[in-house]
């Protein structure tokens, strides 16, 4: 646990960064609870538990990035913590150990142990839940015990239900174990209490199914890295020695891994899914098979070398955290994002003119504005016809095209946010098609700042004379 922790706090605010994803957190955390619930019943409903946990650490503590991703971290180290007493308990305290330092070295650990997003709270309940039902599985049958395992269940379902996905992984655990009638009984009416309490959400957050079309179909190159996870996990459950009817390391860790894995795959190819944020949890398993590998080479070099056995784990480690730190280093940068609001601001900041108006493109950049919305004074957010809050949306909604094109040419000076070169997107929408049109038929761009997957344009007007001349003499921002 201290262990993960230290990584989490190490370089936690990436140098005050913060992301895109990061910024929804950010901008609506901020907002009264009455604004939150008005958000959610239009959009990003499946994070609502979330948004209302930060809502009130932001009230207590202040926004910033420490206040945004401590909670991931200290949910990682409970996580870690977890992992240590599951691998303990099913094999030895050396497997527990490595099991759970190996947890906090994962690459995908590390990226989300530092997130001011739910998914490492995710994996916490998780791996509570896993840890109490081993607890059961062993004979510390309490009523209790199973309250706490379906309220762990429910936990995760209010913060991302995709972690439903936890349950037929333990199935397969129950299954493999051959474990009781009275156990069954107990587990079924926990799971089920858990996922009806849990039906209300999945079914209002399918109506918001819509944000989810960014995400790409499957294919084939995208199950490279959760097969190469998958042959890592079945190397360790050999070396386990599993065998059915025994609750061992195999028994709970391979499930956990392999199930959600798989489940992720079936529903992304009925509905494009496939981000290993959401199954971010099932690298429990994989930890606790990592921790069997350096357990197997403990026990096979103790009897030869009981001196040098010892110093197999640290070894390890030390050789991990060597091979790993190019990586580590990296997810702690402020470019280890797809971009950075912060940035975006601070270039906006210097850049404006009083009496000068902002343009986003697409209209998701104004989290830059929503974060930091003193960076914005004295500009003009031409397009904007009711804000974020008061629309209860995460970008506003903009006025008609039409509309936006008089306003524009009213102007004299206009900012343009948008991605950088890079990471662009061909402009699509209609509104955002007449915006870079307008500018490039009537203004010409004077400066242009990138930095971190945003950009930030000056555009002036052209005299009457050249406005209809020809096209942008620069490049437009969206890089088509």
């Amino acid at each position: 646990m201290l262990w993960t922790l230290a990584l989490g706090l190490w370089g936690l605010s990436r140098q005050g960064s913060v992301w895109r994803d990061e910024a929804a957190t950010w901008q609506v955390a901020q907002r009264s609870t009455a604004e939150i619930w008005h958000m959610l019943g239009n959009v990003d409903v499946v994070h609502g538990c979330y948004y209302l946990l930060m809502h009130g650490l932001f009230e207590i503590f202040g926004p910033g990035t420490t206040t945004l991703r401590l909670p991931s971290v200290l949910a990682m180290a409970g996580a870690a913590a977890c992992v240590a007493v599951v691998g303990r308990r099913l094999a030895d305290r050396r497997v527990g150990l490595a099991g759970g330092t190996a947890f906090g070295l994962l690459p995908a650990v590390q990226f989300h142990l530092q997130e001011g997003r739910p998914y490492a709270l995710v994996a916490a309940g998780a791996a509570i839940s896993t840890l109490l039902l081993v607890s059961l599985l062993q004979g510390r049958v309490r009523a209790a015990y199973w309250v706490a395992y379906g309220g762990a269940v429910l936990m995760c379902a209010l913060l991302n239900w995709l972690s439903l996905m936890i349950l037929p992984a333990h199935l397969a655990t129950l299954l493999w174990t051959r474990a009781g009638r009275g156990v069954w009984a107990r587990w079924t009416a926990a799971s089920a209490v858990a996922t009806v309490c849990a039906l209300p959400l999945i079914l209002f957050s399918s109506g918001q199914s819509a944000q989810l079309s960014w995400i790409p179909p499957l294919t084939w190159h995208m199950l490279i890295g959760p097969a190469v996870l998958l042959l890592i996990g079945g190397v360790g459950a050999l070396l386990d020695r599993p065998r059915v009817g025994r609750l061992s390391v195999a028994a709970v860790g391979l499930p956990l891994l392999v199930v959600p894995q798989i489940g992720l795959v079936g529903l992304s190819l009925i509905q494009p899914l496939f981000l290993d944020r959401y199954v971010l949890f099932s690298l429990l398993g994989l930890a606790l098979l990592i921790g069997t590998v350096v357990g197997s080479a403990l026990r096979a070099a103790g009897p030869r070398f009981p001196r040098a056995s010892n110093w197999i784990l640290p070894v390890v480690l030390a050789v991990a955290m060597v091979a790993l730190l190019p990586q580590s280093l990296a997810k702690r940068s402020p470019a280890s994002r797809v971009d950075d609001v912060m940035a975006t601001a601070s270039n906006v900041r210097r850049m404006k003119e009083p009496g000068s108006a902002v343009l986003f493109v697409p209209a998701a950049r104004r989290d830059t504005k929503s974060v930091s919305p003193g960076a914005f004074t004295g500009l003009w957010d031409i397009a904007l016809a009711e804000s974020p809050v008061s629309s209860g949306t995460l970008k506003g909604v903009e006025a008609a095209p039409a509309r936006i094109r008089a306003a524009m040419l009213s102007q004299q000076r206009i900012l343009l946010v948008t991605d950088a070169t890079g990471v662009a997107r061909p402009v699509t929408a209609k509104r955002d098609r007449m915006k870079m049109s307008v500018l490039a038929k009537y203004f010409t761009a004077v400066a242009d700042e990138q930095v971190r997957g945003r950009r930030v344009t000056v555009y002036e007007r052209l005299p009457a004379s050249t406005s209809t001349s020809g096209p942008a003499r620069t490049p437009s921002p969206s890089g088509d």
